[in-house]
């Protein structure tokens, strides 16, 4: 099943490919193809070119310098960007915080934050989990208390996703501890050079220091900062997730995934034969695709009705579980069509050249990684048994 597109729509695809094979610098392309580290200096290279060219946030208002593109437009720039290996944006300014600011903040917010994601002079990250509130969000602990113009922040954020480079963190934090859990919290911007804030890496099992604590040590944060009302962040908290669910699915990711694991499949040998006729293989390929080519059906449901003012529901978490589970899926493929290949595996590999002895297929240094790394996927944005909670009680009414 393919989707067919108008003639403007395909105009479009053209004018992005054209784009792309013109702006993105080759040794990016490169790094992102062979699941190479990006460094900071690797993402704010594709954000500057992004925003020169004011494509960078695709589902923002022209208003606020977003590009206002539709669903269709916005899909297919997802689709090529991924086929031709562009990296990926940052997402935590752009699409989680953005559309909570939009929807929910004053004017003054939205007038001085928004620049600042497009210009990268901002870089967020967020600050919802921590050591016993992940999925049960609502249990979070970190505290606010009112202190004439300020809020005092004292407690401790965990897996702050590329915290180390950001200098802003937007966070959830408890206003009031004598009411139900989701009606005690608040949601405010904090400036990670604030006296009191403490960032420490956490090492992962691929050997990158993605995640991070973040500690907060009685850090004065302005009422200013408060988006929205107090106490009402868990409903402003809900409306980020379903941004960030969709995220999450990554089809134009999974896309291009299934590109290089059919190239994979199609010339690595087995037993005498490409290892794409093999039938257990080639099954779980063919099942793969099938899950991808519905799932992006139902994205694009979504980001229609998202660009007509709807906020995502729980179809987001139907997106996220489905999403995740095909990009495992992608990764156990590859890392299965690697084989032996994949089992040396020095983390220096995905900073330069491959230091094995002898010469490995070049999908096979980030075989491993990308499949260990891939595994928190259906745990972090609220965990797929979370979501399957949400889809009962939201769409079956159980």
């Amino acid at each position: 099943m393919d989707l067919s597109y108008t003639a403007e729509q395909e105009a479009f695809r053209a004018e992005v490919r054209a784009f792309l094979a013109e702006k993105l610098p080759e040794q990016l392309s490169e790094k992102v193809r062979l699941g190479k580290r990006l460094t900071k200096a690797d993402m704010e290279q594709w954000h500057a070119i992004l925003n020169a060219r004011g494509w960078l946030a695709p589902n923002w208002p022209a208003a606020y310098g977003g590009a206002e593109w539709d669903a269709v437009q916005r899909q297919i720039f997802e689709e090529e960007a991924s086929l031709a290996h562009a990296p990926r944006v940052v997402p935590f300014g752009l699409t989680m915080l953005a559309p909570v600011l939009l929807a929910f903040g004053t004017e003054r917010q939205k007038r001085h934050y928004l620049p600042r994601i497009l210009s990268g002079e901002d870089w967020w990250c967020q600050g919802y989990s921590e050591p016993g509130a992940g999925s049960d969000l609502a249990s979070l602990k970190t505290r606010a208390v009112r202190d004439g113009d300020h809020y005092v922040v004292n407690g401790q954020k965990t897996w702050t996703t590329l915290g180390q480079h950001a200098n802003w963190i937007f966070c959830l934090v408890r206003t009031n501890r004598d009411c139900k859990p989701q009606e005690g919290i608040s949601f405010l911007l904090i400036d990670m050079a604030a006296p009191g804030v403490t960032v420490r890496p956490i090492t992962l099992i691929d050997g990158a220091a993605e995640v991070n604590e973040v500690f907060f040590d009685n850090v004065r944060v302005p009422v200013d900062n408060l988006v929205g009302e107090e106490n009402k962040g868990w409903t402003y908290a809900k409306y980020l997730l379903t941004h960030e669910r969709t995220n999450i699915a990554g089809v134009g990711f999974s896309n291009a995934a299934l590109a290089t694991l059919k190239q994979v499949a199609a010339t690595t040998m087995s037993g005498g034969r490409p290892l794409a006729q093999n039938p257990q293989f080639a099954a779980r390929v063919a099942q793969v695709e099938i899950d991808l080519m519905a799932m992006r059906t139902t994205n694009l449901r979504m980001v229609s009705a998202a660009a007509q003012g709807q906020a995502p529901g729980p179809e987001s978490s139907m997106l996220k579980i489905k999403g995740t589970q095909i990009r495992q899926e992608l990764t156990s493929l590859l890392r299965r069509a690697a084989g032996p290949d994949a089992l040396p595996f020095w983390p220096d590999d995905l900073d330069g050249p491959d230091t094995d002895m002898h010469a490995r297929p070049e999908h096979a240094p980030a075989a491993a990684p990308g499949y260990f790394n891939m595994r928190k996927l259906s745990i972090f944005g609220g965990s797929n048994e979370i979501q399957r909670g949400i889809i009962t009680k939201s769409i079956l009414d159980l």
